[in-house]
């Protein structure tokens, strides 16, 4: 050995410092270089989180083996910073309190991407916290619709009620704003308006990522978990998928890995479990969807661990542009009858009626293992959506909801640009939360009516504007939006357009941007315009006119329009119609204009509420 390098040694351990090949120390973590794309992270000072930092136009995630004590204790992904830092994320080391603490980092070197990556900014800015700063910095966050306290989010899942609250889990990815390490988020509410954020639920383990799934009360403990223990069931998507569970003796607050997982696996990719218990057969009936061949799987169990498969149904049916996710399976009220039906609800990706995802659903019966669809006059089973936006997918319903209601929530984006919203704090938010029935159209279908909840009306505030009667003309007729909390507001009004070619609303700011929405007594429909709302440029598929039926009694209804910040819900009143979608003004719509065409339109009980903004 060279004298003076072996002099060296000796005096770093004379000193009492350990020797780690390129070692850089700060911010409470030692960073040591192996080779061109492996590095090691060493917690050696102390803080509840050690700061990820992040580049979103990173498009290659690092591997990250977390090795606690020699041993490895999970595995994440994140798009750490090379050029610049966009955000930091925190990686909570309270669990390892005591212990050593080494991430493991593999970054990915390719012919195109070859570096050294020494000289990525992530170095340098990873540190140690005892806080992570979850103040809102996002223009376009929403003021009122659920959202993650951070990261990216998508589909609902996991929903019960239960002593007062709703429970609502989440497809999270605590160390990013865009899709990866599928965890369940969690967040509760007393009144489906106001949510508490909770720590994380269910994360990935050796079986894989915690995809979506669904959750329910045993009150009989069948499952043998215990009296009124909640019992979840998800997807773990690993090389393959399958189904696990997990329960929890705490009101869903915290759960435990069922150790016989998994408890369903098939030869095909199938994801997304949907269980509840069958009163009339006294089994747990389930519902998979049977992602690729694009049909709905049905299970049966007494104990929700061994299921026997039932039947299966929708191959060649319905919407069949992508593939098939996120079923649910319910009994619903038909309005004006002692009646009920069963639907089943399938959201697919891509199929959508304006591209992308959407979710689609069939009116039938259901015995406890079959379910067969009703036909329409011609015979033929009918395609029928949810809502005609853009931004409505994997919509699922609460289980065990009070007073026989069936509550149902969505993912408010579309997977063609979900991860290229204008935000970076956190991405996507909830629907506003809706109950389902059924109506008989004019047409002699049944279709689901939507309404936004009961509770949602605590949302306002005051009443700033309040028209009992206008007569609308191509003369238009312009009414101040309210200015306060970025310009949230609902407007509700009755219409009465028999005597007009088309009628328009639009909502725009001063710099004329704009929302255009248009009713054609003809066609008995009303389109949604974003081409103009604001901000597009970051897809192509952003910009886009949406159309919903209204089935209208002679072209007169009543209209609910929810305005957030970054996003517009119309109801027909009744919720026999809706569409949902996204928008990102530059600045927020100031002003509403009435006008028609072709005739006049009678406008009475036109209402503008300021909304507030949620906890």
């Amino acid at each position: 050995m060279n004298k003076k390098l072996q002099l060296l040694i000796t005096v770093l351990l004379v000193c009492g410092m350990s020797i780690h090949a390129y070692a850089n120390t700060h911010n409470g973590v030692s960073v040591e270089h192996l080779s061109a794309d492996n590095t090691f992270v060493r917690v050696v000072g102390e803080g509840k989180y050690l700061m990820l930092p992040v580049q979103e136009s990173n498009t290659e995630d690092a591997t990250i083996n977390v090795i606690v004590n020699g041993n490895i204790d999970q595995t994440i992904y994140v798009r750490l910073a090379k050029s610049k830092v966009d955000y930091l994320m925190p990686f909570d080391l309270s669990r390892y309190s005591g212990k050593k603490v080494i991430l493991d980092i593999n970054t990915k070197q390719g012919r195109m991407t070859v570096r050294d990556v020494k000289m990525d900014v992530c170095w340098n800015n990873f540190a140690l916290s005892d806080s992570f700063d979850i103040t809102n910095r996002e223009k376009y966050r929403p003021k009122f619709h659920h959202t993650p306290e951070y990261g990216w989010m998508n589909d609902p899942n996991g929903m019960f009620y239960k002593d007062g609250k709703w429970h609502l889990y989440y497809q999270w990815n605590p160390y990013g704003s865009k899709w990866q390490n599928m965890t369940w988020g969690h967040s509760s509410s007393e009144d489906l308006v106001n949510w508490e954020h909770h720590p994380t639920a269910i994360e990935p383990n050796g079986l894989g990522a915690a995809f979506s799934g669904s959750a329910a009360i045993d009150p009989e403990g069948s499952a043998g978990f215990g009296e009124n223990a909640v019992v979840a069931m998800y997807t773990t998507a690993g090389t393959n998928q399958t189904q696990s569970l997990a329960w929890s003796n705490d009101n869903g607050n915290t759960f435990n890995i069922y150790p016989g997982n998994p408890v369903i696996t098939l030869e095909s990719e199938a994801r997304d479990p949907n269980m509840f218990w069958n009163s009339e057969t006294k089994l747990w009936t389930l519902v998979l969807a049977h992602a690729l061949d694009r049909e709905i799987l049905f299970f049966t169990s007494p104990d929700m661990k061994e299921w026997t498969l039932a039947s299966s149904f929708g191959k060649g049916l319905g919407a069949q542009g992508g593939v098939w996710e996120c079923p649910d399976l319910f009994e619903l009220p038909i309005e004006g009858t002692n009646q009920k039906k069963w639907v089943l609800i399938c959201n697919l990706n891509p199929g959508g009626p304006f591209g992308g995802s959407a979710t689609q659903y069939f009116v039938g019966n259901f015995n406890g293992k079959t379910f067969k669809a009703d036909t329409d006059v011609n015979g033929i089973i009918p395609i029928k959506w949810l809502d005609y936006g853009k931004d409505n997918y994997a919509n699922v319903s609460w289980s065990d909801a009070p007073d026989g209601r069936r509550v149902i929530i969505g993912w408010m984006s579309n997977w063609q640009y979900a991860s290229e919203i204008p935000t970076k704090q956190f991405r996507s938010a909830n629907t506003l939360p809706r109950d389902l029935s059924l109506f008989k159209a004019k047409d002699g279908e049944l279709y689901v009516a939507s309404r936004p909840c009961k509770e949602i009306d605590a949302l306002r505030t005051n009443i700033v504007e309040n028209i009992s009667q206008q007569t609308v003309s191509q003369r238009s007729k312009t009414i101040h939006l309210p200015k306060e909390n970025n310009g949230v507001c609902e407007i509700t009004m009755k219409v009465d357009a028999r005597s007009a070619k088309t009628f328009s609303l639009i909502l725009s700011n001063e710099r004329d941007e704009k929302v255009k929405m248009t009713y054609s007594p003809t066609t008995d429909k009303l389109s949604f315009d974003r081409t103009e709302s604001g901000l597009s440029e970051f897809s192509d598929d952003f910009p886009a006119i949406t159309v919903a039926p209204m089935y209208s009694a002679n072209s007169i209804f009543g209209l609910r329009i929810f305005i957030d910040t970054s996003s517009i819900e119309v109801f027909e009143e009744s919720g026999k119609s809706v569409m949902t979608n996204l928008v990102f003004p530059t600045t927020p719509y100031t002003s509403l204009t009435l006008t028609a065409d072709g005739g006049n339109v009678k406008v009475s009980n036109l209402k503008i509420y300021s909304l507030k903004t949620i906890k």
